[in-house]
């Protein structure tokens, strides 16, 4: 891989590789390299380069390109993430620019070729003096920081020519975790890596106020690229949007509201082909460190291919007033006047009678235990997601491979047991699926039919907490209808449903559901049960 770089720019003297290559390339890989590096070449300068960057980490085996958390990124996003820091004010003929996790130079080519065009016909010695002053990539992977500074080097080669000396080192190796950071960056920026991640005792403790539970190496990243920020500087990311709302980004998020709340946000749409290997719903963002809490504006970005994408202007969000609970979002344009409508919304789950809770099965750890007959004592009706109909019924039934309807109780086994009516919600669903939430009310008739039920973990138990909480069938209304599940969408872009999420979305009051009460209670149509949900809302039918 890294004789493509070379094959880019033939005539050019690059700098010693930053990594030995691993043995001697045959016949067939020369051969290779350079139809590769000749095709690049015929390209713009940053589009080859990137071409060949990019094959480095689609060639990568799964399995390493997983351990380095290191993604292929589109350069539409790279361009686009560029212009969102432009537009929160950075200025290209003045900025300190840093890519903590550059890979093979996605931002950092692009952000040269900014800087070069911000610094206008001044001398080639200064301009060069100016970029090797004021750009800076990190990498842990010294193959990938080699590709990306024999990029930079092919991108700027005409300066090196100029002024007869060599480009300088713009890409360091090193473990961004262990690197003492510098707050004097104008822009951080990048494409961090991501993926659950074990860190040290050490590194707990330094990261300790961006940490609850697990870490995942986008999040840590995130706070490392606060310690490089100046006070006024900004900090632009393409992550994974889970950051917004789930449980083990909390800390991370109040920490983001109080040294660099976000100014712009821009949901993006990518069709099949364009992330390999990526399956979550993908954020750029722009933060400012120092700033105060303000309403960030967000966009709906459409990716049409690898170097064009679309804008639409999709309202904007303020932060709550907890800033650890999640952060609503419009995802489409639609959502924007639902949004204004949710921020005015204290209601949530618990103020109505209700806690949610996993159901208590692993059911794989219990395989001895499934029956497939009742009857017998201390056996109870197995309940499995598929008894949740898609049209919001409670159906007993278990159809699917390894699922048997009925459940033995040990000793020791009573904690599985649920004996209180409920609602259960599918806590994962298909990305193709027209709704996240589909819900249905356990029935107490089922319940004191059998004496109890057993509820396995793909399904989220909503249980009542007080006597006088509203009736489950109004909840599991609520939850199945249309304008609830955009506004969990609001929440959450991913497929699974969690009960921290549950929990904190905006509800109507209690005392407003009485008429919702009154449809459910005489089986009204599910178009009038709609209608009162969006009213409920403030929204019209």
């Amino acid at each position: 891989m890294i004789a493509f770089a070379v094959l880019t720019a033939p005539d050019l003297e690059l700098s010693a590789p930053l990594a030995k290559p691993h043995g001697v390339l045959d016949a067939a890989a020369i051969n290779l390299a350079q139809v590769i590096g000749s095709l690049a070449a015929r390209l713009p300068v940053i589009e080859g380069a990137h071409a060949i960057t990019g094959l480095y980490t689609v060639l990568l085996p799964t399995h390493q390109r997983g351990a380095l958390g290191a993604f292929y990124t589109p350069p539409a996003l790279a361009e686009r993430l560029l212009d969102m820091a432009g537009e929160g004010g950075l200025d290209w003929a003045t900025a300190k620019i840093l890519d903590p996790s550059c890979g093979g130079g996605a931002f950092l080519l692009p952000a040269a070729h900014r800087l070069r065009q911000a610094l206008g016909n001044c001398a080639p010695a200064l301009a060069l003096k100016q970029i090797g002053n004021r750009l800076l990539g990190l990498e842990l992977d010294p193959h990938a920081a080699t590709l990306a500074q024999w990029a930079l080097e092919v991108l700027l080669a005409d300066l090196a020519a100029a002024t007869g000396r060599p480009i300088p080192i713009l890409v360091r190796v090193g473990d961004t975790l262990e690197v003492a950071p510098n707050a004097r960056y104008d822009l951080v920026v990048g494409n961090p890596p991501y993926g659950r991640v074990g860190l040290t005792p050490e590194q707990r403790q330094r990261f300790a106020r961006s940490l609850y539970g697990h870490a995942n190496l986008y999040g840590v990243f995130t706070d490392i690229a606060l310690r490089w920020t100046r006070p006024g500087g900004l900090v632009a990311y393409l992550t994974p949007t889970s950051f917004l709302a789930g449980h083990y980004f909390s800390a991370l998020r109040r920490l983001l509201a109080q040294e660099a709340p976000p100014i712009a946000l821009d949901f993006v749409q990518a069709r099949s082909g364009v992330f390999e290997d990526v399956l979550q719903e993908t954020l750029l963002a722009v933060y400012k460190r120092g700033a105060r809490p303000g309403r960030a504006q967000v966009h709906y970005l459409t990716v049409t291919d690898e170097r064009q994408a679309a804008l639409t202007r999709n309202g904007t969000i303020g932060l709550p007033k907890d800033p650890a609970s999640p952060w609503l979002a419009p995802r489409t344009p639609e959502h924007s006047s639902l949004i204004v409508r949710l921020e005015t919304m204290p209601e949530r789950l618990a103020g109505l009678g209700y806690r949610v809770s996993t159901g208590p099965l692993v059911w794989n750890r219990f395989k001895d235990q499934l029956r497939l007959k009742g009857g017998t004592k201390d056996t109870y009706p197995l309940i499995w997601a598929e008894a949740v109909t898609a049209d919001g019924r409670f159906v007993f039934r278990a159809e699917r491979r390894n699922h048997e309807p009925f459940f033995k109780l040990k000793a020791g086994d009573a904690w599985l047991l649920v004996e209180q009516p409920c609602v259960l919600l599918q806590r994962t669903t298909a990305k193709e699926q027209a709704r996240r939430l589909i819900a249905a009310e356990l029935p107490a008739t089922f319940i004191a039919q059998h004496g109890g039920v057993v509820v396995e973990n793909h399904l989220n138990m909503i249980v009542p907490t007080r006597s006088d909480a509203i009736a489950p069938g109004v909840i599991a209304a609520l939850l199945n209808s249309q304008v609830v599940d955009q506004v969990f969408r609001c929440i959450s872009g991913s497929v699974a449903v969690s009960a921290f999420e549950l929990e904190a979305m905006p509800l109507p009051a209690a005392s407003a559901l009485a008429p919702l009460a009154s449809l459910v209670a005489r089986k009204a149509s599910r178009q009038a049960i709609e209608a009162e949900c969006l009213r409920l809302y403030g929204l019209p039918a």
